[in-house]
Order: structure tokens, then sequence, then C-alpha cells
């Protein structure tokens, strides 16, 4: 049997990214600093990229230490009108909307770290949450595109993408294009990656640092499928409660 091509390109992608092994080490080895001592790994993405976000915590095998920020108004609930995908298009792109208006409800600590998500690292809204949280001190990683980075120029007016911004940079290994599947007589291709690429990253850092956690003593409790055997009825109510717990310290 042929095998399906664009999960061919993906696996293939996948496998690219033990290239960033050692970059996923060091930004774990961070996050486990951060989160042992009762700090947050604060994440952000903005359109499509906001989903290794949700995908990193809460969710089954996440734990708390990861505090995702995410605005309504940068993620879509529909294709076009209200929570429209085009309208979140548009804002995210709009310099000042984060750094002036979104963030002024947001206290940073330079003893938090912040990892951004955005595949093209070019739009206000990611560039402006790196430099909100660089200008306060925390320790800034970006996941991003390298052709993005290294070819594409910067948009917004501070000259900067988000890899120009982070002490560490992960990359995606997706071209800017994005889709990596060719259709006969279609101009342009199907089936986008990186999505899949960065919540790979996101997972491979969650896993990373849980190990480095528990070789400091600090062993995680992970939301876990309610038929896991040997997991208490309730766990998951007790890894919310250690998150408002975390929250009131910090």
């Amino acid at each position: 049997m042929e095998p399906i091509s664009y999960l061919t390109e993906a696996a293939r992608v996948v496998q690219t990214l033990q290239e960033e092994g050692s970059r996923i080490r060091a930004v774990a080895e961070k996050a486990a600093e951060t989160i042992a001592s009762g700090r947050w790994v604060r994440l952000f993405g903005s359109g499509h990229s906001v989903l290794p976000v949700q995908d990193t915590f809460p969710r089954y095998g996440g734990y708390v230490g990861f505090y995702p920020i995410m605005d309504p108004r940068l993620m879509w609930t529909t294709v076009s009108g209200p929570g429209g995908a085009e309208e979140l298009l548009w804002l995210e792109r709009q310099e000042n909307y984060i750094g002036k208006v979104f963030l002024r409800h947001n206290e940073w600590d330079a003893r938090d770290m912040l990892i951004v998500v955005s595949h093209g690292g070019q739009n206000a809204a990611p560039v402006e949450m790196a430099l909100a949280a660089k200008e306060a001190g925390l320790f800034v990683v970006a996941v991003t595109s390298e052709q993005n980075h290294k070819e594409k120029p910067a948009i917004h007016s501070s000259g900067k993408k988000i890899g120009d911004i982070a002490d560490i940079t992960i990359f995606n290994g997706v071209s800017s294009e994005d889709a990596v599947i060719s259709v006969p007589g279609v101009s342009g291709k199907v089936g986008g990656v990186s999505t899949l690429a960065a919540i790979a990253i996101m997972q491979a850092i969650v896993s990373e640092t849980a190990i480095d956690l528990a070789r400091r003593g600090h062993h995680v409790q992970p939301f876990a499928a309610p038929n896991v055997e040997g997991v208490s009825p309730r766990n998951n109510e007790e890894v919310y409660e250690e998150f408002r717990r975390r929250l009131r310290r910090a």
C-alpha cells in the first residue's frame, strides 16, 4: 500500500526536531528551575499558534507550572464575523494592541520565563509579547520557523522577529510555506505541519522538564485520564487546587 503523503512528510518534520534536542533540553532545564522555585513557565501564541499553548496545559499529561496567556480576540471561534479568523489575523498584526492594551492587566515577574510560539515570528502580537517579557527581565524562548527567522524581513517597527528577542530559539523544522503536499493542477500546497511540529516541541519540553524536576526531587502531578489504573479519583481536582495555590503564592 502506498504511504499517505502527508503522514510521510509529517513524520519527516517531527524526526528533524531531534536536531533541536540540545535547545529543547536547555529550555527544559530552565523550566525545571523555574517551576521548582514556585514560579511560572508562561506561554503565548496567537492565531493557530495558540493551539500548542492550549495543548500544553491543562490537558492529560500536563502539570502545574505552565501558565497559558491567551486572548480570545487572538483566537477564532468561527471563520468570519465576530470571533472570526479574518478579524484575529488583522488584530494580531496591529502594533500596540498587545504592548499597550492587552498587557495592562498582566504582572510580569523576572523569576518567571516565557515561551512564545509563532511560525512566522513577525506579527506584532508575538513580537510585542516577547519584547515586554524581555524588558521585564524574563528568560524568553521562541518557537518559530528557521526559514522565516533567517530569510523573511521583520515587519514590526522594532525591526525584530521573536527569534531576535529570545534567549533561546527552537526551530520547528518547517518551511515558511508551512503546507507540504503538492496537488496536481493546484497552485500552492495543502496540509500544514507547523502546528503539529510546535505541539511536538512543547510536549518534548513538558516531558524533559518533568524528568529534570524528578532529578531535583520535585515530582509533578499530571492531569490523568480517569480510567488510568492507580490514579486517585480526585487527581485532576487536586491538580486544579495546586494550580490555584501556586497562583496565590506567586
